[in-house]
């Protein structure tokens, strides 16, 4: 008599071969190392989607169900937009700087997009706007063109890079956690990861 296989119980982790933990922001110059690529190619939707996420930093689930009316006021994009926040139910103020107005309306015109409809429709039959999913694709296609290790950067890389550069610039972490729509400030130092960046900034420039 044949004896019954073993059948292990066990599984692989889920994140067995992958990289986890936070993904890491963008460095200016590869911000502009996209931008241009995307200038040059004429790749209007992914410009306005890549700028207006650099100066939203909302959620990847807040960014790709921005209408046209969130961001503009008859034929004119705004200064500053407002939206509510999915996860926290709390409002968020950003800023939208020239560049970014000029790529949105671009888009806006290109797409012939009206006042009620999604800023960034999708491709796809099943769904009325972009989704997570495909906002993710696109940024992993982003920093693989300018050969970034696409494992180490993804959706969140967006909504931190432009809150990180402010931080650098100005060490004011209250600021930056009224940007992020950060209930409590330790949320905003954890998701920077300030303190670990800072302690190896410091050693960096201490000689022993």
């Amino acid at each position: 008599m044949l004896a019954s296989p073993v059948v292990s119980g066990r599984r692989d982790p889920w994140n067995k071969g992958k990289l986890v933990g936070q993904k890491a922001p963008l460095k200016l110059r590869d911000i502009w190392a996209i931008r241009v690529r995307l200038e040059i190619g004429d790749r209007k939707r992914e410009l306005a989607l890549f700028n207006l996420a650099l100066d939203s930093k909302l959620r990847g689930c807040d960014l790709v169900q921005l209408r046209v009316r969130d961001v503009a006021h008859g034929d004119r994009i705004a200064a500053r937009a407002i939206v509510m926040q999915q996860k926290t139910w709390r409002p968020v103020q950003f800023e939208i700087t020239e560049p970014t107005r000029k790529s949105v309306v671009a888009w806006i015109r290109h797409a012939a997009l009206k006042t009620e409809d999604y800023l960034f429709p999708s491709r796809l039959r099943l769904s009325p706007h972009l989704s997570t999913r495909q906002y993710a694709r696109i940024v992993e296609a982003w920093v693989s063109e300018i050969g970034l290790d696409a494992g180490a950067y993804g959706t969140h890389t967006m909504r931190r890079t432009k809150a990180s550069l402010i931080y650098r610039r100005t060490k004011n972490l209250r600021a930056v956690q009224l940007l992020l729509g950060h209930s409590k400030l330790e949320s905003t130092v954890r998701y920077l990861g300030i303190e670990v960046d800072d302690a190896l900034e410091m050693a960096e420039q201490t000689e022993v």
